[in-house]
């Protein structure tokens, strides 16, 4: 049997304390987010630096971000992409989501490759630090190997993005 008591809720999260059978746990409880693959073209993704006041530091990752309540992921999407980016997508592909931490945090992330990219303004949120960078696959390869891509979501998702591209070259 599971009992579950609030710890704490804030505006993008709540913590609980699950009593099940003899054990106790603080868990996130998350109503989920997105993460974008902007395919310029074959060649080029655009990543952002982004300033993460939780390490802070600017990291270098895909375009991300939490749904509304009751949002579709695939607006959420949409939303994140201009927001961050400025890029609207002629076509979208939904590829396997994942749980961001789970021995802590309920959070899903869906993942997304946006393609047929046309660029725009960003609708930054105020005091987002983000600002576009379109790199090459070499260039994504030389700062995985380097340890300047170190963000979780972005590793699975370039991942994805290339098994993506490989599977689309073959057929």
């Amino acid at each position: 049997m599971e009992d579950e008591e609030l710890v704490f809720s804030g505006v993008r999260f709540r913590v609980v304390r699950l009593r099940r059978d003899d054990r106790v746990r603080e868990v996130v409880r998350h109503g989920g987010s997105v993460t974008i693959i902007p395919l310029l073209d074959r060649q080029r993704v655009c990543l952002i630096r982004n300033f993460r006041v939780a390490v802070g530091r600017r990291l270098l990752e895909l375009p991300a971000g939490t749904r509304e309540p009751d949002e579709p992921v695939e607006e959420t999407a949409r939303r994140e992409l201009l927001e961050e980016t400025g890029y609207r997508a002629d076509r979208w592909e939904r590829l396997p989501g994942f749980f961001v931490s789970p021995g802590i945090l309920d959070e899903r992330m869906e993942l997304f490759l946006a393609t047929g990219l046309t660029p725009g303004n960003p609708a930054r949120e105020p005091g987002e630090e983000i600002e576009n960078a379109i790199l090459s696959w070499d260039e994504i390869e030389r700062r995985i190997d380097s340890g300047e891509i170190e963000d979780a979501k972005t590793l699975v998702g370039l991942w994805h993005a290339r098994r993506w591209l490989d599977g689309n070259a073959r057929g």
